[in-house]
């Protein structure tokens, strides 16, 4: 998969470009037509950019752009909606769903889509699986932020600053959280297939749960920051392992 280096750097400039003149467009004009792109654009534009920056880095990708587009469009649609499910059905049996459980179902939500890239396809070079994760994780991460989004604008009357707080906080913090646990997870699931380690994909998941997990609980700036940077290191090792890893024939 060959791609621009900086092309991750256009998009992220360009996108934003475009969600800034969306959002003085809805305000200035107070036509609520302009609510969907807007959403779009803000929950979109930092994931797109993330996914553009894994692929440009030198790892011998096999994957074409086009199964990534899909993994994160399918990633995002049956994560989010096998998960939903599950969270619905398990609180109605529990009657508390602890954000242990919600980590659970919806880590593992994330990688039904990749687990059916590396069964069915022949994309199962090591690097491959870094980047199918991180854009299952960034398709998941735009719709659950259009989501509360939605909702937050709903929750509070139509005002645009709960809207963009919402949009701002999650579109930036995507990179840090689904997307870096997915692939780290993914990234670990590959290299199990090729040689064997499963204990060590085991081990990937449920450190990628525990950090999902401290993240819906801690809600403070300073949490996030810590667990972000420890979510990018897990993401930023196992893909450099990936680039050494011996190629599939």
């Amino acid at each position: 998969m060959t791609v621009a280096r900086l092309g991750w750097l256009g998009a992220l400039v360009i996108g934003t470009v475009l969600f800034i003149a969306d959002e003085r467009a809805m305000v200035d004009t107070a036509n609520p037509n302009f609510v969907p792109s807007v959403i779009l654009l803000g929950a979109a534009v930092v994931p797109t950019a993330f996914v553009l920056f894994v692929a440009e880095r030198r790892l011998p990708y096999d994957v074409p752009p086009t199964v990534v587009f899909v993994t994160a469009l399918l990633g995002g649609v049956v994560g989010t909606v096998v998960a939903g499910f599950l969270e619905y059905h398990t609180l109605l049996r529990l009657g508390v769903l602890p954000m242990l459980a919600v980590a659970v179902i919806e880590e593992a939500a994330k990688l039904l889509v990749p687990l059916a890239v590396l069964l069915l396809t022949r994309y199962r070079q090591p690097a491959d699986g870094v980047l199918i994760g991180v854009a299952s994780g960034a398709g998941f991460a735009a719709l659950e932020t259009m989501g509360y989004a939605f909702v937050a604008l709903v929750r509070s009357h139509g005002s645009v600053t709960a809207l963009e707080d919402i949009l701002v906080l999650r579109g930036l913090l995507a990179p840090a959280g689904h997307m870096a646990w997915t692939g780290a997870t993914a990234a670990a699931l590959w290299t199990a297939r090729l040689t064997g380690r499963w204990l060590r994909f085991l081990l990937v998941f449920v450190v990628a749960v525990l950090l999902h997990t401290a993240w819906d609980s801690i809600g403070t700036l300073t949490g996030y920051v810590v667990i972000a940077a420890v979510s990018l290191v897990m993401l930023g090792v196992l893909t450099h392992r990936t680039a050494a890893a011996p190629r599939v024939p």
